[in-house]
Order: C-alpha cells, then structure tokens, then sequence
C-alpha cells in the first residue's frame, strides 16, 4: 500500500479497506475547506463502502457533489493508492462564489465502481468550531489530530466536531509523483517575523541572475562552510584596485600612506558591523579565526601551576571546533589546566561563588561557541556577562573570568551586538560572512582586557624600537600594531570595505540575513524531520538541541544521517555523492567538531580510537565502522540561497528515498580490483587461456613477489613473437582449481590510454609492470594543471584513443576534430620538464605532451586543458601504493589509475543488476552500454552472479592475479560512454540495489 512520505496527514486523513486517502494542502483557506467537507467522521462510511465494494479493477469513476459554503479558494489533489494502484482526486471549482457546487471526479484503474454520492455536513456556528466558537488546533506534520468521539470533549457534539484552525501548514502535493514542492506551502509554513528575500519580488531570481550566474543548475548548501562571494563585491575591488595604487602601509610615501588610512577605515567599518566603536573593541588582523585563536592561547596572562597565586584555567565548550579544543596544547606548554564543559553542565552551573573567590584576581577563560557549526545550535549571549559579573561559573573556582566568543559561524548569518554582548575576545573569518577574501581573518579584542596580553616574538611593523646586538625592545603603543607581525594583507584588507558595502546593499543588513536563512531552514527541518518510509520509519534522524522554531536558538543549519526502512544509517559518503548527482554540494563529515559529533551520534572516546585503528582519520570518506556511522550529513543556507535550493534538496532526498523500487537486495559491489602479484613485462595469455579463482595465496607464492627495484622499470612494447592476454568466448574453456563446473573465460580487454577518456577495445594485448601496457598512461589536466575526469567534464568520455603498437603512436579521434598523434616513446629527456600532480590523493611525476595536442582538446572541450603523461623514469618513486590485502613489505606500482593495476566485471553479475536497474528506469539498457559504464579492464563470463567476490587470487595463463577487493564506485557509471550524457538514475538504482554494502567515490 503506498503511503505519502509524511506519514499520517493531520486530521484529514480517511482509512480505508484497501488504502488511505492523504490530503495535500497548502495556505489556511485550504485547510479550512479540507476540513469543512473532508473531515473524519461517521459521514465517510458513506465513501468508504463506495471507494472499497468493488473488487474488479475495472476502470471507474466516482463523482461527489460538493458546495461552497463561503468565500473560499480551492484546489486541492488527493492520492490514494488501492489494491497497490495509484489514483489521483483533483478538486476543480466551478466557480468561487458562495453558494457554487460541483463535482469531484476520481478516476484510475482501482477497485471502485461508477457510484455517485452526495455528501453533505452540519455546522455548528460563526466559527464552525463547536460550543466554543473559537478555532480549535491543528496537528503538526505527522500528528494525526483526534476526530469524531474523540474531539468531542472539546466543545460540541461527535456529529459535528470542530474544524482545525488555519494553522500554517506545509504543503508538499505531489511529491511521491514528482511534483515540486510548492512555494505557497513555504510561505504559508513561516515562522511569525521571519521574511524571505530582501523584499525581492522575484523569489530572489534577477538578484541570483545578476550576482551569482555561476550558480545556475547548482545548489549549493555548505555555506557554513563558505560563504559565495558576488559579482558585484569583485568588480567593486578590482575597479577600486585599477583605479587606485596601495603601497606597502610600512612606507610613508603617498601610495603607502593611502593604504595606511584604507585600512584604518575598515577597521572602523568592521566596528560599525558589529555595532561598537574604537573606544571599546581594537580589531587585529589576522589569517583567519584559527590564527586568532592561537593568538589568544599564546598572550592570555596564564597564572600556570605551581605559582604562588591561585592557577589559571582554560574552559570550553565541547561543542567547540577543532581550533578552539587546540588551544589546550599551548596551555599545557605553559603549565596550565585545560577543563571541557559539556553544554549541559553550564546550564546547570548557576551557583555564585563566595565574595572572598570572587575578589580573587586569578584570570581564567571561557570559550564557547556563538553558533554550534555542527548543528546550528545559538548558545545564550547572555552567558557572557552572567560568566564575567560571577552568576554564571563553568567551574568552581577562585579567580576572575574572561570570555572568548566564537563567532566565526554565528556572524555569517546572524548580527552580533558587540554593544550589549561584551565579550572579551571575538574572533571571526571574513570569507564565512561574504565569500572573498579567503585567508583573513580578525580578533576583536576589548580594550579592557587588552593591556594585560603578553608577547613574545616581535616582527616587522612592531617594534617602537629594538636592538639587533642587545636584548631590548619597545613595542608599539598601538594594540593592533603590535599584534600584527609584519605587513598584513592590505590588498584584501581592502576588499573587506567593499564585501560590507555590497552586503548591505544586496540584503539590508544582518537582521534580514538571518530572518531569511532561518525561514529556508525552519521549512526544510519540517519536511524533512517529517518524512516517512510506507512502514513509517522516518527517512532521515536529524541532530539538533532545538525545534527550529526561534531564530535566536537556532541557525540556519541542519544535520543529519539518511535511514533506511529499518532504521539503519547510510553512509554519509554515499548521500554525499548522490547529492554530486543532483549538482547538490553539501558537507559530511564531523566538521572539524568531535565533542558535537560525539554528543549527538553517541560516539564513545573509546569508538573513537577503534575508528582510527580500523583507518578513520578525520576528513576521510570512511563513513561506517562496525555499521556505526563516524560522522554525518551538513546542510547549511546562506544568505544568497532560495526557496529553490531548499526545494531541489528536498525533493532530491524524496526521489532518492522514497521510491516504490528501493528494496534492497544482496548485490555487493562490482567491479573487483586486482593487482598483479607477479608481473612480467613479455607474460600474456595464449588464445584458450582461462580465467580461474584460486581461493588460498600460500606463502610461498608471497615471498616470490619481486621487491620494490624488480617491478619498476621503462615500459617498453614486447617483441613480435610474445604472447599476449586475449579475449576468448569459448564454451570449452575449463577453469584450472574448478571440478565439473562451467568455464570461466576472459570475454573482453579494455584499456584506457588517457584517464577518464573512451575505452580502447582489445583482443589482445601486452601486460606491462603496471597492468595493461599504456593504460591510464595519460592524462588531461586544467590550467591549473588539476586532473580533469568526467566528474566535471562528461564530453571526455568522447576523446577517442587507439594505441597503435607498430607505429608507436597513439591515435586520438573525436567528432568534428581532425584526428592527432602523440608518439609512445617516453619524452622525458632535457626538453622535458617534470612536475608533480596529484591522482586520488597519490604523488605522480609527469610530463607537458606539448602545446599541439593541448589546443587540440581545449578545441574540442571548450576550455584550457593540457594532456601529460607519468614520467616514465620516476614511476618507482612516484606512484606506489600499499595495497589493501598484500603482505606489508609489498608496494604496486601504480599507473594513473585510481586504486589498483586492474579492475574486473563478470558478465552474469552485470546481467542481474541490469534487470534490476532497468526495472528501476523502466527503459531497456543495453548490456554493452552497462559494461562500459563500469570502465574495467577485464570483462569475464563467469555462470554464476557475484561468485568473483569470493575469489582471492586469480590465474590467467602464466600470470596470477590478487584480488584486492571491491571496488568503489564513482559517479562515471551514471555517464554514457558513447554520448556524453548523465542519468542519476544508474548510480541511484545501483545503490538501491546493493544498499549498505556499496561503496560510493
């Protein structure tokens, strides 16, 4: 029986005997006229007894007649689904005046008959809401409200019961079929004070048009991450910058002296932002909020251990970020007590401390965060003077403390009023608040703590005065000055005047930001934190400490982990890339946040060790350990994102979730990794070789795997007579190890001479030291020298290599282009130069191919790249991996492949996820078409399904073959090899398909 994902629909939802009937609604005179006519109660036996009588599954249609009552505006759909067939119910007007009647018609194959009824309802009253006459209260999502009997001890009688208020209510019509989530349910679902898009009239489109064209077919959801900056901030600068010169501020010429004032004038613009002024708050640039937090560990004046005053202690929040809790390092170094706070501990440390301890002058420190960056959680500003007066103690003891404010992610989409929340030290990063600069940030220091700070080095532009050949030094008066080693960055010191100016132009201010970002926010929360599998499992398990119902409480964050149907988490590195699928950019992870991170998914201190031991380190794609998630999913809004972004979202985790064909079956992942345990440059395959799984690697077999020296070398192209692997269908084939089982044989070779580019099919070719002779030997790179893979450039799945063994050239083709060459022979002489790039996270030295062949695919993919090939003669020291399930002392050489020398498919595997996966899109898929999706090098045709993941260590020939294990997949299955053209649908259904236990890139 199909079930709407928000599971049971407010009041409005009528049981039937083979189905349920949910209502889809929207503003309030919609709920009203949902309620006048469609409310439950004894009136329905009437429909029920017509919907569930007929059992034939004939076509049908039922007519009700209905009226207008009063000035209502109504359109509304149902959905119900019997017998496992979906019908739908639109409600049409035939006019919307008072006293206007019509029909409703629902049709569809379904068990109904052609009945018609008519139904018809008393009222009670002006209000329609019983004796009371007031409006009773609507359930929220996912709360049925009592009806019938049941409401009666409301006021009024079961016959007729109240109607549910017009409270706000979200609506999502249509969302199983694929309908967008409709704008007038957010607008009806805003929190009270809470308006969206600057008075922009145009849903924020022509200001997203105009400042942010980049962003067209993207969501982007990782503004806690970074903010975007726009078009308008740049030009702004860089006129600013083609108009003016800025000297080095340390100079007194003109040029200088105007770089000298610009910056004191931004000082005073970033006061302004954060409504204070010079007398109480000196700004000190730095790098970012993590330099400025390491500034305050190294100046605070620590009293440490052992002095003969009371000790200093450095408290914290364990919702902190990663830099805050590094703070405790430098304390340490100096002898000082570090001591975490968990937040519900704060909030229960009320007592004051005796007037003796508090006349203690002993300073201590208090962090904590603002805004939580993992869940957006506000903490109370008003810790800040109830810790400084003394009502508020993190621990008991005598002394006197400061209190440093985080604000890097709370300032992004939030005002802060430095004017009434004093803190003593604030520390921010720019790039978190408009997107540009990146790499500069500010402490806010109040000037009453500022005179105690202590320093030890001294740079440039900070001494009054010094000695070179004694111990002597005088500081700047100025606080800043004196902070601030060396010269700072004044050209983005620069740019930050224009970033607030823009800011403010474009929103009108903080206060806007935040009611904006939190109206996208509260609305995603609720539909998601609603939505429900048919066994009314909920779809995902959202991390917060609040309801997303104030704004002051909650920013414009939210986290969580997708469930399945049984409650199991998904990893968030496979929601992550699925959401890449949909050009939705989002964080996973723990967000440089441990102590959140442990408080909301249960992770011990213990888990955490055993995650590292099994290879988690922080930042990784490891997602599940032990089928326990080590982190989570982030999104975050901005004060540039839509309705749209919250929409497309939305509906990407519906779609992806909540389909009639997401069972999950025991497929695991294919293709396999092999690596070539004894590697031969001149070894091949005979025309009736075999392939075989030998189950057992003995240890003699390891001891003869060449050493490091041994399996390195030039690639050269074997002599005329070696033998080469070949592909072979032949029925007669019997496997080596098997007994009376059918044969296993090699169906296809592919390799791939340009990484990402088209396969070139073999049926024969020559195995070099580090798999197949030249493949993954080359590869295209941008103009900042970053490989380029059909992730972000599909057409290069239409560059078209052949490698040509005689002539040693390789041959590139591709359409409207004429073909070029490129020779085989490495050109790594003294007209060669080297350079280092990066594959999957390994080193590799490689080589310029030249300007010829570089025009030739900027030509053809519209955009500067290059072509380079691994440096033959530092392949041993470039590109070797310690690979998983080899002895330790074992390194493969690696070309530019992503994980192992070769990878491997079994044709029979292929066929059943291509029964599955067609069944999914409900359109054919050529089998061919599917196996070069999965881009491997050896195709065999194995009689059973899946059987290759059982296998250990294979033999073709006189080669043998570890099997490393399986394979990650990436998001190049979901690209047509032969067009170029993306569906999201393949990796979707691959992962419905084989569930938790594949793994995604």
């Amino acid at each position: 029986m199909g079930q709407y994902p928000w599971g049971p629909a407010h009041s409005t939802t009528l049981a039937l005997a083979r189905g349920t009937l949910h209502s889809f609604y929207g503003q309030e005179s919609q709920l009203d006229m949902m309620q006048e006519y469609y409310t439950p109660s004894a009136r329905y036996e009437q429909v029920t007894s017509i919907i569930s009588s007929n059992g034939s599954g004939s076509k049908g249609n039922l007519s009700l007649n209905w009226k207008i009552l009063g000035e209502r505006d109504f359109h509304e759909e149902f959905s119900t689904a019997c017998r496992n067939r979906r019908v739908h119910l639109l409600l049409s007007p035939a006019n919307r005046s008072p006293g206007a009647s019509g029909k409703v018609f629902l049709t569809g194959n379904s068990s109904l008959c052609q009945r018609s009824a008519r139904l018809s309802r008393g009222r009670t009253g002006p209000g329609a809401c019983g004796a009371g006459g007031g409006r009773g209260r609507s359930a929220g999502p996912g709360r049925a409200e009592p009806s019938g009997p049941e409401r009666s001890g409301r006021g009024g009688s079961a016959a007729a019961e109240p109607r549910c208020s017009p409270r706000r209510a979200l609506r999502a019509r249509g969302a199983m079929a694929g309908q967008p989530l409709s704008f007038r349910a957010f607008c009806a679902a805003r929190p009270a004070g809470c308006e969206y898009g600057y008075g922009h009239g145009d849903g924020l489109g022509a200001l997203r048009d105009r400042e942010f064209p980049r962003l067209r077919g993207i969501t982007y959801l990782d503004h806690a991450g970074s903010a975007l900056f726009p078009e308008s901030l740049l030009k702004a600068f860089t006129d600013d910058l083609r108009n003016n010169i800025y000297g080095n501020p340390h100079s007194q010429n003109i040029s200088s002296k105007l770089t000298y004032d610009t910056i004191e004038h931004v000082r005073y613009r970033i006061l302004q932002h954060f409504h204070t002024t010079a007398e109480d708050y000196t700004i000190i640039f730095t790098s970012g909020c993590t330099a400025a937090l390491k500034l305050i560990a190294e100046s605070f004046p620590w009293i440490p251990e052992g002095a003969k005053q009371p000790s200093s202690r450095f408290c914290y929040l364990t919702d902190s970020h990663t830099s805050v809790i590094g703070m405790r390092g430098i304390t340490a170094s100096m002898n000082v007590l570090s001591v975490p706070i968990k937040p519900k501990e704060i909030l229960l440390a009320k007592s004051r401390l005796p007037a003796e301890e508090q006349n203690c002058t002993t300073p201590h420190l208090f962090s904590y965060p603002a805004q939580s960056n993992f869940s957006g959680t506000k903490y109370p500003l008003s810790w800040i003077q109830d810790i400084k007066s003394g009502r508020l103690c993190p621990i008991k003891v005598p002394g006197k403390w400061f209190v440093l404010l985080d604000a890097a992610s709370y300032v992004s989409s939030s005002p802060l009023d430095l004017g009434v929340h004093q803190a003593d030290f604030i520390p921010i990063s720019f790039y978190k608040i408009f997107g540009f600069p990146t790499g500069l940030g500010a402490l806010l220091v109040n000037n009453r703590i500022a005179p105690l700070l202590r320093k030890t080095y001294f740079g440039g532009g900070t001494a009054a005065a010094y000695l070179s050949g004694e111990d002597f030094y005088f500081p700047r008066k100025s606080i800043a000055e004196r902070f601030e080693d060396g010269t700072v960055s004044f050209l983005d010191i620069i740019a930050l005047k224009h970033g607030f100016d823009v800011l403010e132009k474009l929103t009108g201010g903080m206060e806007k930001i935040k009611q904006h970002t939190f109206a996208l926010a509260h609305y995603t929360y609720t539909v998601l934190s609603n939505l429900k599998y048919a066994n009314g499992a909920p779809v995902v398990r959202i991390y917060s400490d609040t309801d997303f119902s104030n704004p002051d409480v909650q920013g414009p964050i939210i986290n969580f982990n997708v469930l399945d149907e049984n409650g199991q988490v998904l990893g968030f590195s496979q929601v992550d890339s699925m959401a890449s699928l949909h050009n939705i950019h989002v964080r996973t992870g723990c967000f440089c946040n441990t102590g959140a991170c442990q408080m909301h998914l249960g992770i011990s201190n213990e888990d955490i060790q055993r995650n590292l031991q099994a290879g988690h380190v922080c930042g990784d794609n490891i997602d599940l350990v032990d089928g326990r998630p080590t982190g989570s999913v982030r999104i975050s809004f901005g004060y540039m994102s839509s309705f749209e972004d919250a929409q497309t979202f939305l509906n990407f985790i519906i779609a992806t979730r909540l389909s009639n064909l997401d069972a999950e079956i025991p497929f695991q992942s294919v293709p396999k990794r092999m690596t070539e345990s004894v590697p031969d440059d001149h070894l091949s395959f005979n025309k009736e070789d075999k392939l075989s799984p030998i189950l057992q690697i003995s240890d003699r077999e390891l001891r003869n795997i060449p050493s490091e020296a041994e399996t390195t070398g030039s690639w050269q192209p074997p002599e005329p007579e070696a033998e080469s692997m070949r592909a072979t269908v032949s029925e007669t084939a019997v496997p080596t190890c098997r007994k009376g089982g059918k044969p296993i044989t090699v169906a296809k070779i592919y390799l791939y001479p340009i990484k990402s580019c088209s396969a070139f099919e073999v049926t024969e070719w020559p195995v070099g030291n580090q798999g197949l002779l030249y493949d993954r030997n080359w590869m295209v790179v941008n103009q900042n020298g970053v490989c380029m893979t059909q992730k972000q450039e599909p057409r290069l799945c239409l560059v078209n290599p052949s490698i040509d063994l005689k002539q040693k050239m390789m041959l590139i083709q591709a359409d409207g282009m004429d073909p070029i060459c490129v020779p085989l022979e490495d050109n790594t002489g003294k007209e060669a130069v080297i350079c280092e790039s990066k594959v999957c996270s390994h080193r590799v030295k490689t080589y310029d191919c030249g300007e010829r062949i570089a025009g030739w695919l900027s030509t053809f993919l519209g955009r500067p790249c290059r072509l380079i090939r691994q440096s033959s003669d530092m392949r041993s020291k470039s590109h070797q991996k310690n690979t998983k399930g080899l002895s330790s002392a074992t390194n493969i050489s690696l070309s530019l492949v992503n994980e192992a020398q070769y990878l491997l498919i079994n044709v029979a595997s292929i066929l059943q996820l291509k029964e599955h996966i067609s069944a999914r899109l409900k359109e054919p898929l050529e089998i061919e078409e599917l196996i070069r999706r999965f881009r491997a090098n050896i195709v065999i045709s194995a009689p059973e399904s899946f059987e290759e993941e059982e296998w250990a260590e294979i033999s073709i020939g006189a080669l043998q073959f570890q099997v490393v294990g399986p394979c990650s997949r990436c998001q190049i299955i979901c690209i047509d090899q032969q067009s170029g053209e993306r569906n999201k649908e393949i990796l979707q259904s691959l992962s419905a398909a084989r569930g938790r236990k594949m793994q995604i890139q």
